[in-house]
């Protein structure tokens, strides 16, 4: 039953019905970045240091967000694409094989989003799906292919926004990575990941001018599918539309 649904899914994670964790039994811990095809182009993105953005106070930012389906035809750079992405998965550090530390927090530093974009309108880049690979602060062109923001919309219900933002973002949970750490019980923390992420992307694009939407409302298998994941072991977990005010 539905209604039944959401209750056991918080029975079965409570911390005592935890199973026991690949970590415990000695398995090996998951990479920190999903393999890529290197046959695909890389595009290096500008390093944040060397990006200078609005100076806004934090009381400023909180008070201003909110979310905004309507963006003006402006571009964004790539400067801000690189500062946002930055803000939202931005690698500070990190232990081979071990963990990353990022500008958002994660249970056990196990940060186990990945992040795709449909690029619509961003100077210097062509229209599309990419990758965020966070450790090398780089972009993977996956797909620009005529039609995909359509594609992509039509998976989200529709919402016209999503093919007139500058940039969506699309974070996916890889859950090996989360549940090697805490079993079955990493799928909440999963969850409240995202919510870290996508707070993150709400605040800095304050200082770049942009509002933003979060999408919680999308066809799992449709847009699993258009991104090319299985939708088990890694599956998509929350969206959010980027544009200039």
């Amino acid at each position: 039953m539905v209604g039944d649904t959401g209750k056991k899914f918080i029975e079965n994670t409570k911390f005592q019905n935890m199973d026991k964790p690949g970590q415990m039994k000695g398995d090996p811990a998951p990479s920190l970045e999903l393999e890529f095809d290197s046959t695909k182009p890389l595009i290096d993105l500008p390093k944040p240091e060397n990006i200078f953005v609005n100076e806004i106070e934090l009381r400023q930012a909180i008070e201003n967000r909110k979310s905004i389906r309507q963006y003006s035809e402006k571009a964004l750079t790539v400067d801000e694409l690189s500062y946002l992405l930055w803000c939202t998965q931005g690698v500070k550090d990190y232990i081979p094989n071990a963990a990353t530390f990022r500008n958002v927090p994660s249970a056990g530093a196990r940060h186990a989003l990945e992040t795709y974009l449909l690029i619509n309108n961003v100077d210097g880049l062509k229209p599309g799906l990419y990758r965020f690979l966070a450790i090398e602060h780089k972009l993977l062109v996956l797909d620009t292919e005529t039609g995909l923001s359509d594609k992509i919309t039509d998976a989200c219900l529709g919402q016209s926004f999503i093919k007139n933002s500058a940039v969506t973002f699309i974070w996916t949970a890889v859950t090996e990575r989360m549940t090697w750490r805490y079993g079955g019980r990493g799928y909440r923390y999963l969850l409240l990941d995202a919510g870290h992420v996508c707070q993150n992307l709400y605040l800095s694009a304050e200082s770049v001018d942009c509002g933003v939407c979060a999408v919680a409302a999308f066809l799992d298998e449709e847009l699993n599918f258009l991104l090319g994941i299985d939708g088990k072991d890694q599956f998509s977990i929350y969206v959010a539309a980027v544009g200039k005010k």
